[in-house]
């Protein structure tokens, strides 16, 4: 099985974007795992929290993280909560190498469209002091970190040199 690359990190810290790079540089499938759950359910990820709430949202990613992690070679651009879950994300990393793109947490809310976004509802705030509940889990769970003030370019180059050197040691 090929190894995956895994990004985690806050909403907005971008992941998708730079996962999309990712994925045109090393022509493998991006899954985002949001974008997967709103497919299985049928609903967009603020109507799952409105209608069935968070914890049906986190059952239904850890489904999409299962899954993934039985196919490996590819990008996973994680939704920012996952790896609050330790048996979605620890899925993901048995295949794959985890790479957290940091970025500072008030920048990051403020260049946000936190339309569509559940948990970024609750202004400023609430935001910092969720990036700070979450950073040390992600410091666990990454392989690497991606250090705030990279723009995804950068970021993708940086992921793309620690990913080639693992797989070509």
């Amino acid at each position: 099985m090929s190894l995956s690359i895994v990004l985690i990190g806050m909403m907005g810290s971008g992941k998708t974007t730079v996962g999309k790079l990712l994925a045109r540089r090393h022509g493998l499938p991006l899954a985002d795992t949001d974008q997967l759950v709103q497919e299985r359910a049928g609903l967009s990820v603020p109507d799952i929290f409105a209608q069935w709430g968070e914890a049906r949202f986190r059952a239904l990613e850890l489904a999409v993280c299962q899954e993934l992690s039985g196919r490996g070679g590819l990008i996973a651009a994680c939704g920012g909560g996952l790896p609050m879950q330790e048996r979605a994300i620890s899925a993901l990393k048995e295949n794959g190498l985890v790479f957290w793109l940091d970025r500072d947490p008030g920048e990051t809310y403020d260049s946000l469209d936190i339309s569509g976004r559940p948990l970024a509802q609750a202004g400023r705030e609430d935001f910092i002091r969720r990036y700070a509940a979450r950073a040390p889990v992600y410091r666990r769970w990454a392989d690497h970190i991606v250090p705030a003030g990279k723009s995804p370019r950068e970021a993708q180059a940086l992921i793309s040199t620690i990913y080639m050197e693992a797989l070509h040691p």
